[in-house]
């Protein structure tokens, strides 16, 4: 190998009174493409992010200028989530905003994110090369906010690449993709190692691409270098005994009987002339479990924003939510009042002044934050999801501060707070290790068995899917298949 890009010596960081790195000390060396896995909570954001500069840290942290280069770019992490700027410069979005189409208006294309940076590309490939090669050269018109998990998380590497960092470090970036999303990143990640760029992967699943050679696995906050990919794989859901534990008490909520919990007939969402939905006839009974499944880009969260009263388009459409049709007088709060909802964008967009505690609360209003007193009953029941998901004595650390995986439980946790009769989870379990996973699938069965609620659950894995779910819908090009 050559020459060394990277050392860290005993480096420490401690966060919130709590000491998250302990004595990590690593050299990356030119030629070298590190896969650091680990299961959720065990530091690794909190690495990519100190060797970017975000953190205060001990220890030492040494990148050799390599006169080749001539770069002082070093590290550029690239996040699980990506926020941007609209063309008021402003980055508060809010969790609706793809579905209405003065605000996507409003939001910058991939070619004018991409203006700044240089038609010479890396010296070696062009910037039109480039866009090629990341499967984005028909995008360039899109605003950013209408892009699919995968889309956007090739713009960003492809931003990362255009602006020449010496190392690029990729946080848990197959999540939320498709197969063919995560077969087109494995194949981008093997062109980019042999272009020269080096890469260090963050990952809590099982996948490591081919192109990487060298491992390690953090644990409790300490680096341990391993042999091979195999020492590495972080055990899966379906490997992990269950943890039973009793579940929370359930407030009484006055809500009116129904047959069906979703009804659409013929049902066609278009947006520029182009179909995002066609011809969509479906049924969810009274307590049924369905999985909705399809690739990036086929319309699943279309679907599920005309359920959860975000898309105006319901209106055009014959659609009957809970028995009672869309626009026929009901308020959207009467709609969300019945509904618990998870999706990547909420937890994205969700009120970055929310603590554990108020996030939860948030539940039983159906609000982005909480901006009203609780009852002694309602504080009471917050405190008891609070102890039921092993966060308690984080009720009043703010969301934002807290590993994706812990975000996501007390996301599932606001959800199902109020008891709705329908459940609506969009890739509930990104960012959850397996640990994680086994536990939260236990808590989706149990509690739509005990409730007898609907359930309505998209994944890309298929082992991802609770046993509850007896019925399933799959899109293709906003297409029932």
């Amino acid at each position: 190998m050559g020459s060394t890009l990277l050392k860290i010596e005993s480096l420490r960081v401690n966060m919130y009174g709590k000491e998250i790195l302990r004595d990590v000390s690593l050299e990356i060396r030119q030629g070298e493409q590190w896969a650091i896995f680990g299961a959720a909570g065990t530091g690794k954001t909190v690495l990519a992010h100190t060797l970017a500069g975000y953190h205060a840290y001990g220890g030492r942290i040494d990148f050799p200028i390599l006169p080749e280069s001539g770069s002082d770019k070093s590290v550029m992490v690239i996040d699980q989530q990506h926020r941007f700027r609209d063309l008021r410069n402003q980055n508060q979005f809010y969790y609706q905003q793809r579905y209405n189409a003065l605000d996507a208006e409003a939001t910058i294309t991939v070619g004018q994110d991409l203006a700044a940076f240089d038609e010479n590309g890396t010296g070696f490939i062009t910037k039109a090369g480039l866009l090629e090669i990341f499967h984005l050269t028909p995008l360039l018109h899109e605003p950013l906010i209408q892009l699919s998990n995968g889309e956007n998380k090739r713009l960003q590497i492809l931003k990362a690449v255009l602006g020449f960092h010496r190392i690029l470090i990729l946080d848990e970036p197959f999540t939320g993709l498709d197969r063919r999303g995560r077969q087109l990143l494995d194949d981008l990640m093997s062109v980019l190692s042999a272009s020269g760029q080096h890469l260090v992967l963050l990952g809590s699943r099982d996948h490591i691409p081919d192109c990487f050679n060298r491992f390690a696995k953090l644990e409790s906050g300490t680096l341990h270098i391993k042999k091979n990919a195999d020492e590495v794989r972080i055990k899966q859901a379906e490997t992990i005994p269950p943890v039973y534990k009793t579940f929370p008490s359930a407030l009484s909520f006055s809500y009116p009987d129904f047959r069906f919990a979703v009804r659409m007939q013929q049902v066609h969402v278009r947006y520029e002339g182009r179909f995002l939905l066609e011809g969509i006839n479906w049924e969810v009974e009274k307590g049924s479990c369905w999985a909705l499944s399809g690739p990036n880009g086929a319309g699943k969260s279309t679907l599920l924003s005309l359920i959860t009263a975000d898309n105006p388009q319901a209106y055009a459409n014959e659609i009957y939510l809970f028995d009672r049709k869309r626009g026929s007088g009901e308020s959207i709060w009467e709609i969300k009042q019945k509904i618990g909802y998870l999706s990547p964008e909420l937890q994205l967009y969700f009120d970055p002044a929310a603590t554990a505690f108020t996030t939860i609360a948030s539940g039983l209003f159906d609000t982005i934050g909480l901006f009203r007193q609780l009852a002694p009953l309602q504080e009471q029941l917050v405190w008891e999801w609070l102890e039921y998901l092993d966060c308690k004595g984080l009720a009043h650390r703010l969301l934002t501060s807290l590993p994706a995986g812990m975000q996501r439980l007390i996301l599932m946790g606001r959800a199902m707070i109020k008891t709705p009769p329908l459940l609506v989870l969009d890739e509930p379990f990104q960012g959850l290790d397996a640990a994680q996973t086994a536990f939260a699938m236990q808590m989706t069965d149990h509690f739509c068995t005990q409730y007898a609620c609907s359930l309505i659950f998209v994944s890309h894995y298929n082992q991802d899917f609770p046993s509850c779910i007896s019925q399933s819908l799959r899109l293709e090009k906003g297409k029932m298949v």
